[in-house]
């Protein structure tokens, strides 16, 4: 059994990129009475296919806005983990449905649906990384308590 796997690394990813669809949901709905406002939405699959790839590169992690890139460059102001970073840069414009009268075209109903599902995921990927640590700690105490 090999003790360290990716396992860890993909629920930190999930829980990051969750984070990241939670926060646009909720930006949804705190605009649903803003006229003209168009949905955002982020498409999870390709969120996490984006992080699990910046995961792989060997490029710095940006914690504050004041750093520099690699190359010099002054930093675009992203923070947080690669994986926030990768899904943070895939929010859309969403399709949204017919605008109502002042051009608003969230619907309230399926973002709060969305938020309840992305609730419960974060809830689970959050539970399972709690197994495997304890998985880790009692591999580490020789199986005792």
């Amino acid at each position: 059994m090999k003790l360290f796997d990716t396992t860890l690394t993909r629920l930190q990813e999930s829980l990051d990129v969750r984070l990241v669809e939670h926060n646009v949901l909720a930006g949804n709905v705190a605009n649903s009475d803003t006229p003209g406002y168009r949905p955002k939405e982020l498409d999870f699959t390709q969120a996490m296919a984006a992080a699990q790839h910046a995961a792989g590169t060997d490029a710095l992690a940006g914690t504050d806005a004041r750093h520099m890139g690699p190359d010099g460059a002054i930093s675009d102001g992203a923070q947080g983990s690669r994986a926030t970073v990768a899904a943070t840069q895939l929010v859309r414009d969403g399709a949204g449905t017919s605008p109502a009268l002042d051009g608003n075209q969230v619907d309230l109903d399926r973002t709060m649906a969305g938020l309840a599902e992305n609730s419960l995921q974060y809830g689970a990927s959050a539970r399972a990384a709690g197994k495997k640590l304890a998985i880790l700690r009692y591999v580490v105490s020789d199986g005792g308590s």
